[in-house]
């Protein structure tokens, strides 16, 4: 959204397409953009064929009612926000002009489909796609490599450092408000509650860690968000009941308030199997807090290991636990690691940076190989009209 809102309006005359009942489409309106309404597309990777089906059925109507909506805009460009929008604009544009970005934001799982939709990508032509780490661009070309690989750049994702600036509250205020002492070492996991973020194992190895620690504190935000989720939700309490650690367990919910919670936190852990990107360390390090993370997939692309944070292999408790141990008992290590890594975020995943490279991007796609003096041709006036479908 940040993107979207911040292109050069002189160059780009900007439409939102998303469903109606989502909070996109308020907040493209405040930001000044069109916005088009559109049905909410169903579609998850499954087995079951009745659900697949169902998926097939929602795909249609969306291909069908979002075609209309592209011959009535004319759009020079498509920024299709996710890998089923990307499925949906190249469907519903056959036979039309426009140009189809898809962005990657997630990883493909091993599935049929997931072959079906590289094939898709491969073929039209008039597709380019945006991978938001090398993990990911590696992972959609995946057996197509010799086909999509020159045709996905790789711009790594970015946070608007602004956000994650000192507020008018201290570290200590933030400390007291969460209920943690003055002695606890505060370590928090981020993110939504479920298996693929690790945080039943973060569990199991702090039950380890408090042995070596007494004062270490558990502090998880976030929420279950899809059905089976809440079962895990509930599993991760029960957990902490029965490893006799609940009373250092902080369960916190939902949070709006992220940024105050990382620089009241001692160390980040981000335990997760699968991270396409890993926004998550950028907003940590840009608050001053050292991380620790698992080594996979887009990860290490952020974190230089003990230089910028501290990275461990998914699922080996015993690294774990003893790169928990060793950075407690270190707090120079963790300043240090804090610092290099602030430096970095600022240096590596602005939102400024993000933005040239996404718009020079678009330049290059629109106007091919003609070189600088013809994009420079583009700014007088926005009549490349640029669409935005999440």
């Amino acid at each position: 959204m940040n993107a979207v809102t911040r292109l050069d309006a002189l160059e780009f005359d900007r439409v939102m397409v998303c469903p109606a009942d989502g909070p996109l489409a308020g907040l493209a309106a405040e930001a000044g953009m069109t916005v088009e309404a559109i049905t909410n597309l169903e579609a998850r990777f499954t087995w079951r064929p009745n659900t697949f089906m169902r998926y097939c059925k929602s795909f249609a109507g969306v291909i069908t009612e979002f075609r209309r909506k592209i011959i009535d805009l004319a759009p020079d460009l498509i920024h299709a926000n996710s890998i089923r929008a990307g499925l949906v604009a190249t469907a519903a544009t056959m036979g039309l002009k426009p140009k189809v970005v898809w962005h990657l934001h997630d990883l493909l799982p091993r599935h049929p489909l997931s072959s079906a939709i590289r094939t898709v990508a491969a073929l039209s032509k008039r597709s380019q796609m945006i991978a938001v780490s090398q993990a990911v661009s590696k992972n959609f070309a995946g057996h197509l490599s010799w086909l999509l690989k020159n045709r996905i750049a790789v711009i790594l994702n970015a946070i608007d450092l602004k956000d994650f600036c000192s507020s008018g509250d201290n570290r200590e205020e933030i400390r007291t408000g969460l209920s943690l002492a003055k002695d606890d070492f505060a370590i928090g996991i981020v993110g939504q509650l479920t298996p693929r973020k690790g945080q039943l194992e973060l569990l199991q190895a702090f039950e380890q860690l408090s042995r070596k620690v007494p004062q270490a504190v558990l502090v998880i935000a976030g929420a279950a968000i899809f059905n089976r989720d809440g079962e895990y939700e509930q599993l991760l309490r029960t957990t902490a009941q029965r490893l006799g650690i609940s009373d250092r367990v902080k369960m916190l919910g939902a949070r709006t308030d992220i940024p105050a919670i990382m620089r009241a936190l001692d160390l980040l852990v981000i335990n997760s199997r699968r991270e396409p990107f890993g926004l998550v360390a950028c907003e940590a390090m840009a608050c001053h807090t050292p991380v620790l993370a698992t080594a996979c997939d887009g990860l290490p692309e952020i974190i230089d290991h003990q230089k910028s944070g501290w990275l461990v292999p998914f699922g080996d408790q015993q690294r774990l636990v003893e790169a928990l141990s060793f950075l407690a008992e270190r707090p120079d290590m963790r300043s240090a690691l804090a610092g290099a890594a602030h430096k970095d975020v600022a240096q590596r995943f602005a939102l400024e940076r993000y933005l040239n490279e996404l718009q020079e991007f678009y330049r290059t796609i629109h106007h091919g190989e003609a070189g600088a003096e013809a994009r420079s041709a583009v700014k007088p006036n926005p009549s490349h009209k640029f669409c935005a479908v999440k």
